[in-house]
């Protein structure tokens, strides 16, 4: 009987549940791929400049897809995975 207590008293307990880490994966995406949406649009040469580097994408997209993944966290963090509905 004592073993069995033992047992239940060393059975790793997660802090977040499934839903939480589905959540945190989908914000680390939106993150990883904002991130890579601002690389490039550089020049190799330094005496050349590239008009590149002020395009839609890393102007506007890349940096709201960052925001919209850390906001994606923050509810990660902060959703109740016992709450049934």
């Amino acid at each position: 009987m004592g073993e069995q207590k033992q047992k239940e008293a060393k059975k790793a307990v997660f802090i977040f549940g499934k839903k939480n880490y589905k959540f945190m994966f989908i914000g680390l995406a939106c993150i990883a791929l904002g991130f890579i949406l601002m690389s490039g649009g550089g020049s190799d040469d330094p005496n050349v400049f590239n008009p590149e580097i002020f395009s839609w994408r890393r102007i506007r997209l890349a940096p709201m897809l960052v925001l919209l993944g850390f906001g994606i966290e923050i509810y990660a963090i902060l959703l109740n995975p016992d709450k049934k509905s």
